[in-house]
């Protein structure tokens, strides 16, 4: 009995797969007959405009740095072991230096400008996406929005 439920269920598969095509619509051509690098982009457009907007903040320039050496030397000594006052002293200096590498790439981060970049859509829409580096994009450079980034297509 099991062997010919399977047996069914295998000829009914191999049916169904025949039906199966990967075009999205009749022909090789799909909906329309136009190439593909024609085709319509619902997420693609030209940049337009590209603004560069000021963070407005400002720290001195070795806070980052000075405050993540801090945690860092806490931290490594912390994690060190006990019993040994050579592996501590090595696992504080490595936090600490660590740490502080930590602590400058943040506070370059957060204190660096960032752009606004005006696309205008292959829809006729207008947007704007606020991002921290524009990668190679341009003004009248045909772009995608992917995931709320700009990047060339």
């Amino acid at each position: 009995m099991k062997i010919r439920l399977l047996l069914v269920g295998a000829v009914a598969a191999t049916a169904l797969a025949g039906c199966a095509s990967t075009s999205p619509g009749y022909g090789s051509g799909g909906y329309s007959s136009a190439p593909s690098s024609s085709r319509y982009c619902a997420d693609c457009g030209i940049v337009t405009r590209i603004d560069r907007v000021a963070s407005g903040r400002t720290a001195p320039s070795a806070t980052g740095a000075v405050l993540g050496g801090i945690v860092g030397a806490v931290a490594g000594r912390e994690l060190a072991d006990d019993k040994s006052s050579g592996r501590r002293n090595t696992a504080t200096a490595a936090g600490a230096v660590a740490g502080a590498v930590a602590g400058n790439a943040i506070q370059n981060r957060v204190t660096d400008d960032t752009y606004d970049v005006h696309v205008r859509m292959d829809d006729g829409r207008t947007i704007v996406i606020n991002q921290r580096d524009l990668g190679g994009v341009r003004e009248n450079t045909y772009v995608r929005v992917v995931n709320g980034r700009v990047v060339i297509r």
